[in-house]
């Protein structure tokens, strides 16, 4: 029975209930796969309603603060929800074209929010200062219109090209889950570079046109000048850079000691365990499978074309396997369904049976992924064929293929990331050694992850019941969208210190004075992009909560440890091998790279 077909058995079933059965009965409990997704789609709506309630308006409260006004702080905001809905505009558009998953909807506003809120500051904050610069001492009600445009000019200059860089890696790091087979990868993929393009057009054309229009309304108030080169995050680059190989020692040995618990890493793929406790279909299938164990899905589910002699002599080595309870009565399904694809071996003609396995510990348990290994290992019917499926059989297809393309994704992920960097930079160690400490840093977010998730701690402060896994898509999306969020930062604190040093500044100074001027806006957009992802966090579907605490924690660790520490300890040690490059890629840059000096300052 097709999806759509059960749908309708269903309302059918219920509008026999209401017209004769409702008088006989005391009580019914309605459930099915059609009530099961409608019930996790209504949670994963509830689950963003809430997130945005949380993060828009705690993310404004910052930027007041960090700004000093209210309009500043709107831009970012402002941008982000047009971000927003540029992004679900085009999401309505795939729709028509691939199937797309509940949980994308979410990825594009939380993608939305974050990048849009992380470039607005960015570009604000820079338009403010060049604001400072080419009129100095000026009021802001007295600024003249050539004053603003020249100030519009130096930030999308200067922090309009980082922006520009940092969406173009982030929308790489996401293009990289379109090369997996698995079509909820390819669809997350898709949308989040869809929202990356959405919140670069936003940042370079919306928030420049704000800015301009409210310049002389924006006041001199806190975050409106240029930043001082004194400062805490100089103070803090300049005790690192005195201890360079300890911080080093230090941050790495913290690094990998979180990393230590991916290691163990189990992957599970959830269905009613997505559900909050409670959750009217969770309950209706867990008393189900406690009630009536034999009318509850079977947790592993054979098919075979075969004689019925073959099949039963089959099962009955089925029932043999450890850890198998026992096999259900062969079902006769009649031929190859017309509208399911056709299996390799399968004969569209020819008789179909399904056999129903019933193992220990559920569908997903360890058990059961060991039975469908050792089914798919034995030898099938001397005349047929047999294909295992179930939750378990499919996770096991599900991680089976993202590593046969795991290999082609990262390769394309760092390879074009060193690229832009090096377009950016002109030098090969530094994209290499971001690179490198992107990983760790990845590392050491999903190990706290699988800490809090898989191990069941924070259980109570997080509102979740441990299943002993994480779900199969996390370390794929912590990957992709961490990879790319830690380079916004990478981007962020490398085009100072690149600016600084084209400016004639020697490495130390270039790396501190660097630290200073783009600490406030990494710490600032941090905060921020914790408090949405903690937004998300807070809600109740298991695989949201799961990836808004993966993301937060990947730029919590990624802006303290890497980015403030790391990042500088190895820049100081690196020195002027910073930006070595071999002769040939010299010449390259220098017809084909990017510089990061700021233009000349005028009226």
């Amino acid at each position: 029975m097709t999806f759509p077909q059960a749908r309708d058995v269903l309302v059918g079933l219920e509008t026999a209930y209401a017209g004769s059965l409702a008088e006989r009965t005391e009580a019914v409990d309605w459930g099915g796969v059609p009530l099961l997704v409608d019930d996790i789609t209504d949670q994963i709506q509830v689950d963003l309603q809430r997130g945005e309630g949380i993060a828009l308006p705690i993310s404004l409260v910052i930027m007041v603060v960090v700004f000093g006004g209210v309009l500043a702080a709107l831009m970012p905001i402002l941008g982000a929800v047009a971000s927003i809905g540029g992004g679900l505009a085009i999401l309505l558009g795939f729709s028509y074209l691939i199937d797309l998953d509940a949980t994308v909807v979410n990825i594009v506003t939380v993608m939305g929010l974050a990048l849009c809120i992380d470039y607005g500051l960015l570009l604000v904050s820079r338009f403010r200062e060049e604001l400072d610069a080419v009129a100095p001492g000026v009021r802001h009600r007295d600024l003249s219109a050539e004053q603003v445009e020249a100030a519009v000019v130096g930030a999308l200059t200067t922090a309009g090209r980082t922006v520009l860089f940092s969406g173009l890696i982030v929308g790489i790091a996401l293009s990289g889950l379109v090369l997996f087979e698995a079509p909820i990868m390819r669809a997350i993929g898709a949308a989040g570079v869809a929202v990356v393009v959405v919140a670069l057009l936003v940042a370079l054309t919306l928030v420049p046109a704000l800015a301009a229009t409210w310049a002389r309304r924006l006041g001199h108030r806190r975050g409106a000048g240029a930043v001082t080169d004194d400062g805490v995050f100089s103070r803090l680059a300049w005790a690192v850079q005195r201890r360079p190989v300890v911080t080093v020692v230090a941050s790495t040995a913290v690094l990998l000691a979180l990393a230590w618990p991916a290691l163990g890493l189990r992957l599970t793929s959830s269905g009613t365990d997505l559900l909050p406790p409670g959750a009217d279909q969770r309950v209706f299938f867990e008393q189900l499978e406690e009630d009536y164990p034999l009318v509850a899905a079977p947790d592993v589910v054979v098919l075979a074309q075969a004689p019925d002699d073959e099949v039963e002599a089959w099962a009955e080595t089925a029932a043999a396997v450890d850890g198998v309870l026992s096999v259900d009565p062969p079902q006769d399904l009649g031929t190859w369904p017309e509208d399911v694809p056709l299996a390799a071996g399968a004969d569209a003609d020819a008789p179909l049976v399904r056999l129903g396995v019933r193992v220990e510990e559920g569908p997903l348990g360890e058990p059961a992924r060991e039975v469908v290994d050792a089914l798919r290992a034995a030898p099938p019917p001397a005349d047929g064929e047999v294909w295992v499926g179930g939750q378990a059989a499919s996770l096991a297809d599900f991680v089976d293929s993202v590593w046969d393309r795991a290999g082609w994704a990262a390769g394309w992920i760092a390879g074009a990331t060193v690229v832009l960097l090096f377009l950016l930079s002109g030098s090969v160690v530094i994209p290499l050694k971001a690179v490198v400490l992107n990983v760790i840093s990845l590392g050491a977010s999903l190990g706290l992850t699988v800490l809090v998730f898989q191990h069941g701690n924070l259980e109570g402060l997080l509102g979740f019941e441990s299943v002993g896994a994480l779900e199969s898509v996390i370390p794929l999306l912590v990957l992709a969208f961490g990879f790319g969020l830690s380079m916004d930062y990478e981007v962020f604190l490398l085009s100072r210190v690149i600016e600084l040093h084209e400016q004639g500044q020697d490495d130390d100074t270039a790396v501190r004075l660097g630290v200073q001027r783009s600490g406030r806006i990494i710490t600032s957009a941090a905060l921020i992009m914790i408090v949405v992802f903690a937004g998300f966090a807070a809600g109740h579907m298991l695989a949201i909560k799961q990836t808004g605490f993966a993301l937060a924690a990947a730029v919590l660790v990624d802006a303290t440890l890497v980015r403030m520490l790391l990042v500088p300890a190895t820049m100081t040690l690196l020195g002027r091998w910073n930006w070595w490059a071999p002769g040939w890629l010299r010449r390259v840059h220098a017809r084909v790279g990017v510089s990061e000096r700021a233009p000349a300052r005028g009226v």
